[in-house]
């Protein structure tokens, strides 16, 4: 059957979702890569979204974590935050993302903890600090999202 996993959100948020038909915690199973990836949601509101993923199966050649897999986390956790901080009538689409890569991880798992930086109208940008079991810093990155108008239900969806 598969493992239960539930993303803890504000109550707040479930219930503004809920009453437009949007099961949040069934949103955030950070989409196919990530389900690939084995990113795991924890925890999410726009001021922390925390999650994990395994370096097992997201290693480069030498056998460290893979640059590109500690960017798949960061843009997923950042991504999260920004949407959640634009909320229901907003989509969240990223713009710009920077990671620097500090040490390697050869085993167990990465987490992740996004915190916002920036949170207006029209952008949002998170630092994400992604860290080894020992808590060591494994990769710093910081990604900006533009918040879009979701468009309006019932438009005929012509593209212009």
């Amino acid at each position: 059957m598969g493992e239960q996993h539930s993303v803890k959100f504000p109550q707040e948020v479930l219930d503004e979702y809920a009453s437009l038909g949007v099961d949040l915690p069934s949103l955030f199973s950070a989409g196919h890569l990530g389900t690939r990836m084995g990113v795991q949601i924890l925890e999410a509101s726009a001021e922390r979204v925390v999650g994990t993923m395994p370096v097992e199966g997201n290693t480069q050649p030498y056998g460290l974590l893979h640059g590109g897999a500690s960017a798949v986390l960061a843009e997923t956790l950042g991504s999260i935050g920004a949407m959640l901080h634009g909320g229901v009538n907003k989509l969240a689409v990223g713009v710009d993302l920077n990671c620097t890569h500090h040490r390697g991880a050869r085993s167990g798992l990465v987490t992740g903890v996004a915190t916002p930086v920036h949170r207006g109208r029209s952008t949002a940008t998170y630092e994400i600090v992604i860290s080894d079991e020992q808590g060591k810093r494994v990769c710093s990155a910081r990604l900006t999202c533009m918040l879009r108008e979701v468009p309006a239900a019932g438009a005929d969806g012509a593209a212009g």
